[in-house]
């Protein structure tokens, strides 16, 4: 948060145009510090959007979910225990998440930079898919014996992950393949009786690994193979068999 609030004020005092913050799903909902940290994260980015104007300073915040093959994606998993002939372990089969490239994560970003206003968070309306699908592609693009062991949910483990909170999809604005949420421009001068509420409502109540599309095994191999890195371990992985 600190780190947050010292990169603005730079960015501020710099005369920076725009700047692009980066969060992810644990931000909504937050279980642990990581994802409470997130979270407070993006109330500073909002705070701090307030402070300056659009003229001069415009920060916004971009929040997606899973990466595939990243640093704390399971798919590297996967492809290491089938190379040690090992099960392939999974907490829980019916657990989503959503699935994402490195490229398609960028878009966001660059998405944000094109469209976004000053103290929105974008949202990319990223497909997903249950644990065990994703295992069962793994295994069916490196043709593997192993099987799918369920080990259990872990502590602080979500069944799955939320991009946008009920309250936030209240404001939502579809933008096609996006999702822009504008920041509550309100100030602490409440009106002393009552003010009109919204009949008009966003129908939309939650968007999370569950409720967008999810993809079968089919689409999610053809979606790994779209990956450089996995075409690379698959090649490697042929080339051992070979020999």
């Amino acid at each position: 948060m600190l780190g947050t609030e010292n990169v603005l004020t730079a960015a501020i005092e710099a005369g920076v145009k725009k700047v692009i913050c980066l969060s992810t799903d644990k931000a909504a909902y937050p279980v642990n510090a990581m994802g409470t940290s997130k979270a407070m994260m993006e109330k500073v980015i909002i705070a701090k959007s307030r402070t300056v104007s659009p003229e001069k300073t415009e920060i916004c915040c971009t929040r997606y979910g899973n990466v595939m093959c990243s640093r704390g994606s399971v798919i590297p998993l996967f492809i290491s225990q089938i190379k040690e002939g090992k099960d392939l372990t999974v907490t829980d089969p019916t657990m989503t998440r959503f699935i994402m490239s490195l490229e398609e994560a960028v878009e966001l970003v660059v998405y944000a930079f094109q469209n976004a206003n000053s103290g929105d968070i974008m949202v990319q309306k990223a497909p997903a898919c249950t644990i065990e699908t994703l295992a069962q592609a793994v295994k069916e693009l490196f043709h593997a014996d192993s099987e799918i062991k369920v080990i259990g949910i872990r502590h602080g483990e979500k069944m799955y992950e939320t991009l946008l909170t009920n309250e936030e999809c209240a404001n939502a604005i579809d933008m096609g393949d996006f999702y822009r949420v504008p920041c509550d421009k309100r100030d602490l001068n409440y009106d002393k009786y009552f003010v009109d509420g919204d009949v008009e409502r966003n129908t939309l109540t939650e968007f999370n690994s569950s409720n967008t599309e999810l993809l079968d095994v089919e689409q999610v191999k053809e979606k790994l193979l779209t990956l450089q890195y996995i075409r690379d371990e698959l090649a490697e992985w042929e080339n051992s068999i070979i020999r």
